[in-house]
């Protein structure tokens, strides 16, 4: 039986449609088009969304992981809790995001995703689309809880072997401008199809300016972990903020950076840069407690993940990331949403895969309110632990 999804307004990607019917048939969108146009002939379900807007389901280019697990585990039992946990709050596709860790531990990691990446998710999982490296060619100096005896120098060949192992699927690689070879390195992983992201450094303005022309396209949780703006000695975040092509990421948990200091970024970045993601982590999801990332402890309590007195990444959601930058910054919806939804898949070039609605792609999306806040999340056609609507057999429009 075919599906057809309601709502008040639809947003694909490009533009805004009112009353719209997305028709679902084998968990693919067979059309998109309006209550008043649309003939739907013999038995639909439909999934009614009355006052919401339909966008394209979310896309986390940076999370370690949620529901009790890390992505470094790499097993099936991981990707499986960690995709259903996200598909239930609007996250349709994400990239499992490493920690720096020893050698053997990341080369292991990194072959054991790429075999997960193998196999297609089930009905209600967000979709595993590749890899981002956070680490090992960090900043000493910015690491965050980013294990000093692990961080090691660029180095082209070391990298190779971490891509090898990933069978090419790393996606997105932070990388701290200011090390030696940073800026061959970065060359060589954009000719490899790597998206290359500043991040955890110290860096000088010249010195973030020169891995931008190396390759450079995107900012890792811009503010955190990153040498303060100073107004005479601009350094890597006066470039982040001022360089127009550079997209940048975000942590919006009102606890990594204030609110005040996110509506300066959006100011910033606009809609066509600005990129919301979580740095979420094991205890997403889960009551306080210690928690692992990576191989390390992190204790989690009031929203705060901590590790050695650092915050340690978050327990965020993106679909509270998108209700929380609404409020803070009072942006329009249809621009809010594409910081969790275009952006990122156009900066990872994953924009044929996430980040829009068209006919003959997965039906994966999510209804939201004015705010910003979930409604629904919808896999494949089909809500996903989130307020169902209303289900009924089609017997026309009034």
């Amino acid at each position: 039986m075919r599906t057809a999804i309601t709502a008040e307004k639809l947003w694909d990607g490009t533009s805004q449609l009112d009353h719209p019917v997305v028709l679902v048939e084998d968990g693919r969108i067979d059309s998109i088009g309006t209550r008043a146009a649309s003939e739907l002939p013999g038995p639909v379900r439909i999934f009614e969304y009355p006052g919401a807007t339909l966008s394209p389901a979310f896309l986390d280019v940076h999370i370690h992981g949620s529901a009790g697990h890390d992505v470094m585990e790499a097993t099936p039992e991981a990707l499986t809790s960690i995709g259903g946990f996200l598909a239930s709050h609007g996250t349709g596709s994400f990239l499992a995001t490493t920690v720096t860790a020893s050698l053997d531990a990341t080369l292991r990691a990194l072959s054991g995703l790429a075999n997960l990446l193998a196999q297609p998710p089930t009905q209600a999982q967000a979709r595993l689309l590749g890899i981002h490296l956070e680490g090992p060619f960090l900043s000493a100096v910015k690491r965050g809880v980013q294990p000093a005896e692990y961080l090691l120098a660029p180095d082209i060949d070391l990298f190779d072997r971490l891509f090898e192992a990933a069978e090419g699927h790393v996606r997105l690689m932070t990388l701290a401008p200011e090390l030696p070879g940073a800026a061959q390195l970065a060359a060589h992983a954009t000719a490899r199809g790597v998206r290359v992201s500043l991040g955890h450094s110290n860096a000088t303005a010249a010195e973030a300016l020169a891995i931008i022309v190396a390759g450079a396209v995107s900012a890792t949780h811009t503010f955190n972990a990153m040498r303060p703006l100073d107004h005479r000695a601009p350094g890597i975040l006066g470039t982040v903020l001022t360089h127009d092509s550079l997209y940048a990421e975000l942590i919006c948990d009102g606890i990594h950076v204030a609110p005040e200091v996110v509506k300066l970024w959006w100011r910033a970045k606009g809609p066509e840069r600005a990129i919301l993601m979580t740095d979420a982590i094991s205890a997403t999801g889960m009551p306080d407690g210690e928690y692992l990332l990576g191989g390390f402890p992190v204790q989690v309590a009031n929203g705060r993940a901590m590790a050695g007195g650092v915050l340690a990444g978050s327990v965020l959601t993106l679909n509270r990331a998108l209700a929380n930058f609404i409020a803070f910054t009072g942006a329009p919806l249809e621009l809010a949403l594409r910081l969790v939804t275009v952006n990122p898949a156009t900066m990872t070039g994953l924009g044929n895969q996430a980040g829009s609605l068209a006919v003959g792609r997965p039906a994966n999306l999510v209804a939201v309110d004015a705010a910003g806040r979930l409604i629904a999340s919808i896999q494949n056609g089909q809500p996903v632990g989130a307020l169902p609507g209303s289900l009924m057999q089609f017997q026309g429009y009034c």
